[in-house]
């Protein structure tokens, strides 16, 4: 006797899925948004980032746009505490020379710029922040990249950080940033008026 095939899956009120089609729906679209124990993806972090810094730019770039396949759009946070220093991120991923940074990553598809930031924040620090005003530095990064920075503060949470992809975190006053930091987003920082954040 072939086995039952139930009925298909309710999508919509215009069309419907069969059984199998839900299922693969509601499967991750990729590694990345594949929901990884904690653990497990800090050690994921770990082993990667050797092979991460030996790429090449050209193969980094090649490997980001599998995930995010037309447009890059980043979104990055400048969190400050109550004497105005910056929170900067020492990346598992980046090179040495330039390895301190502010938490920030890629949007996802459909998502508002600030929540990108927030979510990237939450993601990289445990910290819940609130993005205070309107992007304050808009640029064109690299080839198909567009980044946005926008000031937020903490509102919540407690610094704990996702030790795969971050190795440490710091709050850092404008007057002394550290060495190891790339001159772009230096002088990203050094050209913004955060008096307006």
């Amino acid at each position: 006797m072939p086995p039952k095939i139930p009925d298909p899956v309710r999508c919509g009120q215009s069309h419907t899925l069969s059984p199998r089609a839900a299922a693969r729906r509601s499967r991750p679209a990729s590694i990345a948004e594949m929901k990884i124990p904690f653990g497990a993806r800090a050690r994921l972090g770990v082993l990667a980032a050797p092979v991460w810094r030996r790429l090449s730019g050209r193969a980094q770039w090649r490997l980001a746009r599998l995930r995010h396949r037309t447009f890059l759009v980043y979104a990055g946070g400048i969190v400050r505490d109550e004497q105005g220093r910056i929170l900067l991120l020492r990346h598992r991923l980046w090179p040495a020379y330039r390895a301190w940074g502010l938490p920030g990553g890629y949007v996802n598809a459909g998502e508002r710029l600030e929540d990108g930031v927030a979510r990237e924040v939450r993601e990289e620090t445990a910290l819940d922040v609130e993005v205070t005003g309107p992007p304050l530095h808009v640029a064109g990064g690299f080839r198909h990249r567009v980044e946005a920075y926008y000031a937020a503060r903490v509102v919540g949470g407690r610094l704990d950080l996702d030790e795969g992809e971050i190795l440490e975190a710091r709050w850092w006053p404008l007057d002394a940033l550290p060495d190891e930091m790339s001159p772009r987003l230096r002088s990203v920082i050094a050209s913004l008026d955060l008096s307006r954040g």
